[in-house]
């Protein structure tokens, strides 16, 4: 455990993921073990970042899931296994930022979609996040996403449904209502102005 510590503080996370693997996998009942699966998500929690992402703000939405996911499995170890450990608060609320970075990639997907005129695929995609990820806050906009897509391909009866669904759900949404959120940009991680 101690090795794949210092190397996840060295910001060796292959390194940091092998040993922590091969602890888990050579002692799967030591008293640590909620620790180790614990560290685990943590080296998968801000993988991939680098140098330039952890100084820019990157949104971890932004960027290839398959880290988070692997964090995700890791915490969901210690919250399902380990629920008296001192680790599963910590991992359970980093579960739900988890949760809410895998919908907002899906809905960034669907969005870059829509963006293309690739109105059948930003369905698809808003479609999954809502599916996978029901709580998840970017279901607003992937509704919206929805909305305007059906709209683009000419399916008003599609985009009034989900339209009501949005008005239903988000009752105060700003795609409702007609007024922005105060302090709510758009930019992406890489925009400077």
């Amino acid at each position: 455990i101690n090795v794949a510590y210092c190397n996840w503080k060295d910001n060796e996370n292959d390194a940091a993921d092998q040993a922590i693997n091969r602890f888990i996998q050579l002692h799967p009942d030591h008293p640590d073990s909620a620790y180790a699966y614990y560290l685990k998500g943590m080296i998968h929690f801000n993988d991939d970042l680098g140098l330039f992402g952890r100084f820019s703000g990157q949104d971890m939405s932004e960027r290839d899931p398959k880290s988070l996911r692997e964090s995700y499995d890791a915490f969901k170890v210690v919250v399902d296994k380990y629920p008296q450990s001192k680790y599963a608060p910590d991992a359970a609320q980093r579960m739900r930022y988890i949760v809410n970075a895998l919908a907002s990639h899906e809905v960034h997907a669907a969005d870059y979609y829509y963006r293309r005129g690739a109105y059948v695929a930003a369905i698809n995609r808003a479609q999954l996040a809502i599916q996978d990820y029901k709580s998840a806050p970017a279901i607003e906009d992937a509704l919206h996403i929805m909305i305007l897509s059906y709209q683009k391909l000419d399916q008003p009866q599609l985009a009034e449904d989900t339209r009501r669904v949005l008005a239903g759900t988000f009752p105060d949404s700003p795609y409702i209502t007609g007024h922005a959120r105060p302090g709510k940009e758009n930019k992406s991680w890489w925009q400077i102005w």
